[in-house]
């Protein structure tokens, strides 16, 4: 459980960050989607984009997690 909130709680706060610099240079109006004009509201645009960003975060501090690893935890075997 500790390892999720060290990967979700710092993603969310760098998401949120991430989502207010992003929609400060670009208006949800002027967003394309494969070639063609995004029609939905700004609140769901605002939310797409919030929890894309929120997953490419979690994602960067998955892999951080996962490369912090020790030789002992790698090649440690858990059948009994």
């Amino acid at each position: 459980m500790l390892k999720l909130i060290q990967v979700l709680w710092p993603s969310f706060l760098v998401a949120g960050v991430a989502e207010i610099v992003f929609f400060t240079v670009v208006a949800p109006r002027e967003l394309y989607l494969f070639g063609e004009p995004a029609h939905f509201s700004a609140i769901a645009t605002y939310s797409i984009g919030f929890f894309a960003f929120w997953i490419v975060c979690a994602a960067s501090s998955l892999t951080t997690l996962f490369f912090q690893r020790t030789s002992n935890e790698i090649n440690q075997s858990d059948s009994i």
